[in-house]
């Protein structure tokens, strides 16, 4: 894979520094100065609060592009606002060793996604609460994925590549590029990381 182009944005100096130096040092990466330049963006804080989860949603609102939180302070309530401001990965900060992050950034321009256990529980919870007590009650339960779509995206969200996808599903890669792209095409989504919080949200995976 290309070096993964990568910027940080974080609520204080001494951390951007801090990541920055860090990720400059990884041959996998390469840094950027601007978030509109990025593959993925790093965004640290502490706590994610209500102006932090403002600040995610105005910035992937004007730059599409996967992020990597990196907190110890995020409300659990508050995990599927983060995912819905394009945050794929979150790393407690305790716990972001070098090679935790990095593989975070690659995970995410892959279209994976990694989360702690306990927020992933959480996440999924609120899916099922919002397909059982909004959608459902309002007919719309049905996610508009085909079966396969739903076989892609969900190992997609498991953090797999394109090629393990197809190993996984014995399809070739190309069939797997196509069903992406017919799906996100039909839905009108973004990108991968969009396709995949659209499928969650739906409850489709």
């Amino acid at each position: 894979m290309d070096q993964v182009r990568v910027a940080v944005q974080a609520a204080d100096p001494i951390t951007v520094a801090g990541l920055t130096s860090y990720l400059k040092s990884r041959s996998e990466l390469f840094l950027v100065p601007s978030p509109a330049e990025a593959d993925v963006i790093v965004f640290a804080a502490d706590p994610v609060n209500s102006k932090m989860l403002a600040e995610l949603r105005k910035s992937a609102q004007q730059v599409p592009v996967p992020r990597v939180l990196v907190t110890n302070e995020l409300d659990p309530s508050n995990v599927l606002r983060v995912v819905e401001a394009r945050v794929v990965a979150v790393l407690p900060r305790t716990a972001a060793t070098g090679t935790r992050l990095v593989n975070s950034v690659i995970a995410a321009a892959r279209g994976g996604a990694i989360m702690p256990p306990d927020l992933l529980g959480e996440l999924l919870k609120q899916v099922d609460h919002l397909q059982r007590e909004v959608l459902t009650p309002k007919g719309l339960n049905a996610s508009g994925l085909t079966n396969r779509e739903a076989d892609v995206l969900r190992l997609m969200a498991g953090g797999l590549d394109t090629a393990e996808i197809a190993q996984k599903l014995c399809y070739s890669e190309r069939t797997v590029k196509n069903v992406i792209y017919g799906l996100t095409s039909r839905l009108n989504l973004r990108n991968r990381p969009h396709a995949v919080a659209f499928a969650m949200r739906a409850g489709a995976i």
